[in-house]
Parts: C-alpha cells; sequence; structure tokens
C-alpha cells in the first residue's frame, strides 16, 4: 500500500515500535534461560548428595522465574506466533515440572534401606519373655533393663490398620498460665491399673480397661524451671525378697501401702502413696513425703535444683538424681541418694566430693556443691548389683577454666556404683571436659551382646546428645564395641579455657546425623532464606564436632539439643534389632563477657530463640552465653533436613539396617504456621520408642499430632493415628489381665514448643471379636 509522503514518518514510527514490544517480549524469554541454565550447573555442582530436599531451594525459584517469563513473554503484542507458542509450551512444561515437583514432596526423601545388615533373629542372644503371662510395664522402660520392648503379638504389622480409640482420659493438667510444664508422661501398668502423672506431679490410678479414674493425689507441687512428670516408681512389699525378715515380720499384719507408688515432684519432695488408694503413707517421712532439698545446697526453694526423673526402685530402695540449673559456681549439689521405700530415711549417697570416710547419711551432712549431676534415668542391674548413673556436667556448662579433678572425672559419664553403698566401681566418660551441655541424656540400656568369640556380654548401651552410640561391658566399663580417641580442635577457645585434645568417637557402632556441615549444606525452603543460611554459616565459627566455644559466634553441631536426647532406645529383645529417635538442629551460640551481658535481656529459658537474650553463665570473665537455633528468619533450621528420624540397628551386626524421615509438616511450618500438608520433611523429635514381639515400633514425638506404627524390619510406616494435640512421651503397651487385650497407650499433652496443648491420656486397642 502506496502512502503519502506525510505519512511515511508516521509508518516508519509505528513499525520502529512493533519492534520494540517484539523485542522487550522476546527478552524475558532469551534472558532468563542462560540464567537458569547457568543456575542448574551450579547447583548440581553445589549439591552434596544430589538430593531432592538440596535441589528444592536451589532451583525452584529459578525455575518459577522462568515459568513466568516464558508466559510474560509469550503474550507480549508483536512476539512471533512460532516463538510465542514454544515460550507458551516451555512455561507448561516447566510448571508440570513445579507441579510434579511438589507432588513429590509428600513422598519420604533421605530413606536408607540396608537390609544385608540385618542378621537372623536366631542369632540374637535374648530370650523372648513368656508373653502368656500377664505382665507388668513396671519401670520407666518396662523392664530393670530399661529396653522398652512389649512381648506380644496380638497386633501385628498385619493387622494394625484396625487399631482405634478404646478410651480416653482427661489428667486435668494445668494448660494456661506460666510454668504449665511439658507432659513427657509414660504411666506404669500393673495388674489392670495404670498410674500417671502430669508436669505438676498430680498423680492418678486409671482402670487399664476403661479409662475410669479411681484415684487422685496433688501434691501442690510448683516450680518455674523444667516442670515435667517423665513417670513414677513402684515397690511391691509382698514381691520385694530384699526385705529381711524382721522387716517382713514388721510389717506382716500392716494393710495399707504393701504397694507404693513413688513420685518425685518438681519443688524437690518425694512422696510414697499406697497404690490401691492414692493415700500417703504415713510410715515414709514426714506423713508421707520427705524434703530433697536438704543438705543439697542454696536449691532456692528447688528453682535451681529438683529431680526431672523416675525414682528408679531397686529392691527396697529407691534412687533419686537430680536436675541442677548449671549457671553460676556454688549450684547446688549433684549428689544422688538411695531411699529406703518403707521408711523415706537415706541410705546411701553419691556424693564424688565428699571426704574419704564422711557419712553422707549423717542428717547435717551437707553434699558438696556444684558436682556432675543425674538428670535423667538411672538403671539397676540386679545380677552385679550396680546401678548406672549417665551424668552431666558439672556447672557452669560452657565454660570450664577452673574445673576441678571431680567434675573432670565424673562429668558427662557413666557410672558405675554399688547398690548396697553407693561407692564408685567404675566410670566411663564419653565427653571430656564438657562445655558443650553435651550431659548423658538418656537412660542407660542393659542387654547381652556376643563378642567376636560367640560368647554372651552384658554390655550397657548409653546414647548421646553427640549422635554417637557407646556399647560398653557394664562389669568393667570398658567399651565392647571399637571406641577411638581423635583429635579434636583446641584453637581459639574462651579467655581461660584449657579444651582436651581428644575425645572418644564411637565408630564401632553407627553413628547418626554427625555429618559435618558446610556452607553447601545449608538449606531453606527457598532461594533467599537459603542465602540467609549461608551467610549465617560464613559469619560464624565451625570447625567441625566439638568446635570451641568463644565470644564470636560458633555453630554447635550435633547441639545439646541433640542427637540423642532424653527419650531413649528400645530394643527388640527376641530379634536383636535397636531402633533410636534423633533430632538435627544446630545452635548458633557465642559466650558473651560480663560487661557486654550488661546490654542484653537475661533469661532461663534453655533456648531463648531469636529475643536478643542471653542464659546467664557466670564463669571466669564471662557472664553469659547466647543461644540461638540456627535457623532463618522463616523460622526453618538452616541444616538440610530431615531435621529428625528414626533408624533401626541391628546389635547382632552392629550395622544400620534402615533409616527413615520422621514427621510431617502438617502441625508446624513457616513463621510458626500450620501448612496442613501432610509433607514427611523430618522433623525434630523427643520421646522414645517401644517396640512389640510381633514386629512393630511405636513412636509418638513428633512435632505433627500422630501417633505412628513402624514395620520393625524395615522402618516403613504401616499405621498413624490422629491425635488431638501432639506428643512427646514414649507410648506405653500392655496385655490386660482382666481382658486379655492388648492396648497402646499415650499421654498426649502437646509437642514441643507447640501452642496446642491438652490433657489427653488415649488407648487404642483392636475392635472386638464379634
Amino acid at each position: 500500500m502506496n502512502l503519502p509522503l506525510w505519512a511515511r514518518p508516521r509508518q516508519s514510527l509505528l513499525r520502529k515500535s512493533i519492534w520494540d514490544w517484539g523485542c522487550l517480549g522476546l527478552w524475558p524469554i532469551y534472558a532468563t534461560k542462560p540464567i537458569f541454565v547457568a543456575t542448574l550447573i551450579w547447583a548440581l555442582f553445589d549439591i552434596v548428595h544430589f538430593t531432592y530436599w538440596e535441589l528444592l531451594p536451589r532451583l525452584v525459584v529459578p525455575a518459577l522465574i522462568l515459568m513466568v517469563s516464558l508466559w510474560v513473554g509469550a503474550a507480549f503484542p508483536g512476539t512471533a506466533k512460532g516463538t510465542s507458542r514454544a515460550a507458551n509450551g516451555a512455561g507448561f512444561a516447566f510448571f508440570a515440572a513445579l507441579l510434579a515437583t511438589l507432588v513429590a514432596a509428600f513422598f519420604p526423601h533421605g530413606t536408607i534401606s540396608n537390609p544385608v545388615a540385618a542378621s537372623d533373629a536366631k542369632d540374637s542372644v535374648a530370650s523372648s519373655t513368656d508373653e502368656q503371662a500377664p505382665e507388668n510395664w513396671e519401670f520407666y522402660g518396662r523392664s530393670a533393663s530399661g529396653t522398652r520392648f512389649a512381648p506380644y503379638t496380638d497386633i501385628t504389622p498385619e493387622n494394625v490398620k484396625d487399631l482405634q480409640v478404646a478410651w480416653t482420659y482427661h489428667t486435668g493438667r494445668r494448660t494456661t498460665g506460666s510454668a504449665f510444664g511439658v507432659d513427657e508422661n509414660t504411666p506404669l501398668q500393673i495388674g489392670n491399673v495404670l498410674y500417671t502423672c502430669t508436669p505438676e506431679n498430680v498423680v492418678a490410678a486409671v482402670d487399664g480397661d476403661s479409662g475410669k479414674e479411681l484415684w487422685k493425689f496433688d501434691p501442690h507441687a510448683k516450680s518455674e524451671e523444667h516442670v515435667t512428670c517423665r513417670g513414677v516408681g513402684y515397690h511391691d512389699m509382698d514381691k520385694d525378697n530384699s526385705l529381711n525378715a524382721e522387716i517382713k515380720a514388721k510389717y506382716a499384719s500392716v494393710q495399707a501401702c504393701r504397694q507404693r507408688i513413688l513420685v518425685s515432684t518438681i519443688d524437690a519432695r518425694m512422696f510414697a502413696l499406697d497404690a490401691q488408694t492414692g493415700k500417703p503413707c504415713e510410715d515414709f517421712g514426714e506423713h508421707g513425703f520427705i524434703d530433697l532439698k536438704k543438705g543439697m545446697g542454696p536449691t532456692e526453694v528447688s528453682k535451681r535444683y529438683h529431680p526431672t526423673a523416675v525414682p528408679v526402685v531397686m529392691g527396697h530402695l529407691a534412687v533419686v538424681g537430680g536436675w541442677v540449673r548449671d549457671i553460676v559456681a556454688g549450684e547446688p549439689s549433684g549428689a544422688v541418694r538411695a531411699f529406703d521405700v518403707l521408711s523415706g530415711k537415706i541410705t546411701w549417697a553419691w556424693d564424688v566430693g565428699a571426704p574419704e570416710g564422711a557419712d553422707t547419711t549423717a542428717p547435717d551432712h551437707q553434699f558438696t556443691l556444684e558436682t556432675p549431676n543425674v538428670w535423667t534415668v538411672p538403671t539397676f542391674d540386679k545380677e552385679l548389683n550396680l546401678v548406672y548413673l549417665p551424668t552431666g556436667n558439672g556447672p557452669p556448662d560452657y565454660w570450664g577454666g577452673d574445673r576441678n579433678a571431680v567434675k573432670e572425672k565424673f562429668g558427662s559419664a557413666v557410672v558405675a556404683v554399688d547398690a548396697s553403698t553407693g561407692k564408685s566401681k567404675w566410670v566411663y566418660q564419653f565427653i571430656h571436659h564438657d562445655v558443650w551441655d553435651f550431659d548423658m541424656p538418656s537412660q542407660p540400656v542393659l542387654y547381652n551382646m556376643k563378642d567376636e568369640k560367640g560368647e554372651k556380654t552384658p554390655v550397657l548401651i548409653q546414647t548421646s546428645k553427640t549422635g554417637h552410640i557407646f556399647v560398653l561391658d557394664r562389669r568393667t566399663g570398658k567399651p565392647f564395641t571399637k571406641v577411638e580417641e581423635r583429635a579434636v580442635p583446641t584453637e581459639n577457645a574462651a579467655v581461660g579455657e584449657h579444651l582436651s585434645p581428644t575425645q572418644p568417637f564411637s565408630s564401632g557402632m553407627p553413628q547418626i546425623g554427625v555429618e559435618p556441615l558446610t556452607e553447601s549444606a545449608m538449606w531453606g525452603v527457598s532461594t533467599f532464606d537459603q542465602l540467609y543460611c549461608r551467610i549465617k554459616f560464613k559469619d560464624s565459627v565451625y570447625v567441625g564436632p566439638f568446635t570451641p566455644p568463644s565470644e564470636k559466634p560458633y555453630i554447635e553441631w550435633p547441639s545439646l539439643l541433640g542427637g540423642m536426647n532424653w527419650g531413649g532406645i528400645s530394643v527388640d529383645e527376641k530379634t536383636g534389632m535397636m531402633f533410636v529417635n534423633d533430632m538435627r538442629m544446630p545452635l548458633r551460640m557465642s559466650l558473651v563477657t560480663q560487661e557486654d551481658a550488661k546490654k542484653y535481656k537475661v533469661t532461663t529459658d534453655e533456648v531463648p530463640g531469636f529475643m536478643g537474650t542471653i542464659r546467664p553463665q557466670i564463669a571466669g570473665i564471662y557472664g553469659g552465653v547466647k543461644i540461638d537455633i540456627m535457623q532463618s528468619p522463616l523460622g526453618v533450621p538452616c541444616n538440610t533436613p530431615p531435621f529428625g528420624s528414626m533408624s533401626g540397628i541391628d546389635l547382632n551386626t552392629q550395622k544400620l539396617v534402615w533409616q527413615v524421615p520422621l514427621g510431617t509438616v502438617q502441625d508446624t511450618g513457616p513463621l510458626g504456621m500450620k501448612t496442613g500438608m501432610q509433607i514427611p520433611l523430618g522433623m525434630p523429635t523427643l520421646g522414645g520408642p517401644t517396640s512389640t514381639a510381633s514386629g512393630l515400633v511405636f513412636f509418638a514425638g513428633t512435632q505433627d499430632y500422630y501417633l505412628r506404627a513402624m514395620d520393625s524390619k524395615t522402618g516403613k510406616e504401616v499405621w498413624k493415628a490422629r491425635m488431638p494435640v501432639g506428643a512427646v512421651a514414649a507410648p506405653l503397651i500392655y496385655k490386660s489381665p482382666k481382658t486379655g487385650k492388648e492396648y497402646v497407650v499415650i499421654s498426649a499433652g502437646g509437642a514441643s514448643h507447640s501452642p496446642d496443648l491438652g490433657d489427653y491420656v488415649i488407648a487404642y486397642a483392636l475392635p472386638d471379636k464379634k
């Protein structure tokens, strides 16, 4: 078409505009492609293991940008039809890939399956208990050995899907106000009665078939620190063969309190209750209770000292340790004592700082201050007449420049003491000069394993916050599986500190969640918070395990949270399989001088979080320690998932058979918001597992509100039940002597740091046969 001359410049301008728009439309298409390709190449070189969770934050956001750019470019006026069609197709291809990535998030990643590491069950040296005889869950770990193994087979991997709620009991625990505590209770089961406790030590007896309350006792205990009750102790006078003839004659005509429930309280008392009525036993101490604060030092009415574990009943004695605040010099004593369960009188005390020949049972004895304490559950070996004490480090926690010989020898160790006298027999230390708060967190478990000659050896299994599992000959304290002393970093330590140049590494057993951190291992739900975590990592001191504490921010990994924590393990006594859960959350910490501590708000919370606070730590030149979970501004841990797992280890081969991520983000998520999505990321875990003779492992201590059952051979989840709130306690499994029905019971009071709290004790059972 011929235009007049005056119109031709306008025609040129129109053509130029169309050309410019077309170029502008093509720019997003051509510019973002090389950026994405370069990012893809970088991601493949940057990742460590080529896993789903590693690639997610590196590629999803760039893929989203490219997808949108393709669609925007295709929609611009002037873009050639062929180019537009290709861009649209590529955009939809990326959309499909992103959708597939989202779907893939709902399937477990990072699982380990190594079935060849499992031995024939016949190789196990353990003998299974006769499951036909009704038995009691009489100790915290069911038996005195602490294996938390239920020898029952009614509930199987095949029928576990049919489990349903049999009854629910409400404890009435307080869930509002300050210091309401954490429900960590595993009830005892004696015959047809369960004995449960609340964080403030309210004890109740509950019918095991109906959930009906039989009695309740409230000690009116209060504390602002470590409010919890993990369980109660039990003593049966009629079955105690440690009582002499004189005692038996004395109680021959006494009807009350022949069976006793023992509970230590958060205000540092211990009560003895009649198991039949719940009434205090008048012959025990002062009308039913004793004061555990006597002689222990400056307890500040239990604020700085009180028991946090179950009284361990061994014959006619109850062994009680205690939690110590660990902040300053002169903290209360960490002494462990044994009391007569009938009279409440002290029988012996393990006071490692007492002078030779001192009478630790004297009414006026003052126990040595700031000695290593035992805040978790000891274990008793009746045959060897030994009590095994898992110790903490002597206070303060994070600086030990002036520690004495007692702290250096007995801190963060297991100490075997004579059950009759409390005298030390042997000590094995797992952490030398512990300034990381790596105190022994869980009950030592007693088991029998075969040595290289095929001979049965009585061993002690101790899990640790460092992710190491130690196995000792419990007769001598010598390692049964290989332990190596390896050099660890000591440079750039805190002022006045003297660190141990070596630490024990358990190389003869699988190590869980201990792979060293790297900048590439930093993670996020997006590219942006991953970048934040990488910057934080580069701005911190991290030189591997046992990075020395210092004034410059340093990373503790594994951290004082674990690794393994207080929940402990379960061992299938038929097969020799051991089950252990863990958490993986690095901490970013720094020591703060007394002068700089004046700039901070002080709190005694274990992990203050991103609140600009410090935990007091009066030691050397220091006045506090800043402890933050190493996480992004979204509240997501900076390390690559999983953040928690369950592992199956064959004790016959000492090898890892399987490992699975544990827990979803359904009830948590970025910024603390619930996602509602069952994405099995693997969340931090607390509490412990319980195994059965039928091949099941039950566990509830995840961040989502489920009780789960896993196949003990593979770790595969075969059942889960939604609970009203989360739980951190270990499940109880028993068989009713009245009905013969097998029950799985969980105390559900709320997951760790969850706003949803409750007072539930829930029992599950198979439906009645028609």
